[in-house]
């Protein structure tokens, strides 16, 4: 009777082990071309190519917590299903909105989820960490390369002077007696900073058992490479001056930043050594992974073969509920599907020729517009892009999409800012831009229209996106440019636009308006 229980107790547990894969691996199928996002970023941008490891690296986490694992039984957690829809109900949200980084945290979130639902509350604690260091999968981090940039070119101007070298800077390109230099995306650091935030929350997991300890090393692991990057570009701009601009220019301009990296990297574990705290397999016990919160602390029933199966259905349900309904709603677009387009804009001014070549480097659009008008000595471009079925690569709001290429333009922007005007008896929020080539300054103000409303804000515009496509009304969106050049002012253009806009910005919105699904 005792082998007869003990085979059963051990099929028991192989089917709830296979239960446990089944249920995991379905994300990836459901969730399928989040994940395909997520890879292609790792393969287009050696920015992320790191966090193929992550994975692994988790793995092997949970891998030498085995003999602690072994002793405990899975005890669903039902609590952790209301966190599962809630992250499945994320991703459904920021898939209408099309926001690709909210999509993608909230897959890894479902996948965590998940596993907390089915492993119960005391084996998700003793593996919190491996389960939550798979949130640095995802390609999150560009968000901060223009502010890296600005403390950057900030930091070496700066140094630059404090040495007695005279500067002239415009923008994020500056100029000393040996040659120019301009402060570009692959000198931010921001592949650096997040080389280094991965490798400082894996080394402080590892090497400290106190949470302050821990905390201390990951914002020491943030802080560093900021400040080294300032002192990498400083360094690297001295070494082109002294050398009469032979070294540290083209290639060996980045073969000496990551040999930087790599010093930084080593004096910073090497000051984190001082702190280490002795952790080995025999110690994990007395990690605070494995002492639990009191809420934590009860262990739950666990379930029969039978409870645990149905639990697993229930799992699976949850995480592909939200899908269903946003591949039902796809579907019903897709056949009410109608090319956009935007009729000829009626004017109180005159066209004329073009008198830039500027254009926004934007993702291709439905329908597009492009204009010159003339009143009197004042010339105003106007460009429309208009977005309706948004999908990956033809999308209104996009970290892609910018005023200026990533690379090769023949202009460099002077200043980004946000500003209000008072036009038509309306409030209109918009971005100023004011970018500068061999042809002169150029001023722009654009904006967003989104279900019937002008908006500046990206994450507004998002939102109403997100609901405009939950009620079935499609996702029709443009954004508006107009711009307009100017001498040595740029008050000069700010007064061309106001006058274009008090004329002309009742027709825009009217053509806009003309095509929105209803």
């Amino acid at each position: 009777m005792p082998t007869k229980t003990l085979v059963l107790a051990d099929r028991s547990s192989m089917l709830k082990t296979i239960l446990i894969a089944l249920t995991l691996l379905t994300p990836l199928l459901i969730y399928w071309n989040t994940l395909q996002s997520i890879i292609a970023i790792w393969n287009r941008s050696e920015t992320f190519t790191h966090q193929y490891f992550i994975l692994p690296i988790s793995l092997w986490l949970i891998w030498r917590r085995r003999e602690t694992l072994a002793q405990m039984t899975p005890a669903p957690f039902p609590f952790a299903l209301l966190l599962l829809m809630l992250c499945s109900l994320a991703w459904l949200l920021a898939d209408l909105a099309d926001v690709q980084i909210v999509r993608q945290y909230a897959f890894v979130a479902i996948i965590i989820s998940a596993a907390v639902a089915l492993l119960g509350k005391r084996i998700s604690w003793t593996i919190a960490f491996p389960l939550a260091f798979l949130l640095l999968m995802v390609p999150f981090g560009e968000i901060f390369i223009n502010p890296l940039i600005e403390f950057t070119a900030n930091f070496t101007v700066g140094a630059l002077r404090m040495s007695g070298i005279p500067v002239l800077r415009e923008g994020n390109a500056f100029v000393i007696p040996s040659g120019s230099w301009s402060v570009e995306e692959a000198c931010s650091g921001v592949r650096y900073l997040i080389a280094s935030v991965t490798l400082g929350c894996l080394y402080a997991h590892l090497s400290y058992r106190s949470r302050l300890r821990q905390a201390a090393f990951i914002l020491m692991s943030i802080a560093i490479p900021i400040v080294a990057n300032g002192l990498r570009a400083y360094m690297i701009v001295i070494i082109g001056h002294l050398s009469d601009m032979r070294l540290a220019v083209g290639v060996d301009h980045l073969v000496y930043g990551w040999l930087f990296f790599g010093l930084v990297t080593f004096i910073m574990f090497w000051i984190g050594g001082f702190w280490t705290e002795n952790i080995t397999p025999a110690t994990l016990a007395a990690t605070p992974a494995a002492t639990p919160p009191s809420f934590l602390a009860a262990p739950g029933q666990p379930a029969s073969a039978r409870k645990f199966m149905l639990f697993a259905a229930c799992t699976i349900a949850c995480i592909g509920i939200w899908p269903a309904y946003d591949l039902y709603m796809y579907r019903s677009e897709a056949e009410d599907a109608t090319p956009a387009t935007l009729t000829r804009l009626h004017s109180d001014w005159q066209d004329s020729d073009a008198f830039s070549t500027w254009q926004p480097s934007f993702y291709p659009a439905g329908a597009e517009l492009y204009r010159f008008f003339r009143q009197g000595s004042q010339q105003v471009g106007l460009t429309i892009y208009y977005y309706r079925n948004q999908h990956q690569g033809a999308t209104l709001i996009s970290s892609a999409n910018r005023i200026l290429p990533e690379k090769n333009s023949p202009w460099n922007t002077l200043s980004t800012t946000v500003r209000t005007e008072s036009l038509s008896g309306r409030q209109l929020a918009l971005r100023e831009e004011t970018i500068q080539s061999a042809s002169g300054p150029l001023l722009i103000w654009h904006w967003y229209w989104m279900n019937g409303q002008f908006i500046e804000n990206d994450y507004i515009a998002k939102l109403l996106q997100a609901k405009s496509k939950l009620t079935m009304h499609g996702d029709d969106g443009a954004a508006i440019f107009v711009f307009a050049r100017y001498t040595d002012n740029p008050e000069e253009a700010r007064r061309t636009l106001r006058a274009f806009l008090e004329s002309n910005l009742a027709h825009v919105k009217a053509t806009l308006d003309s095509n929105r699904k209803q």
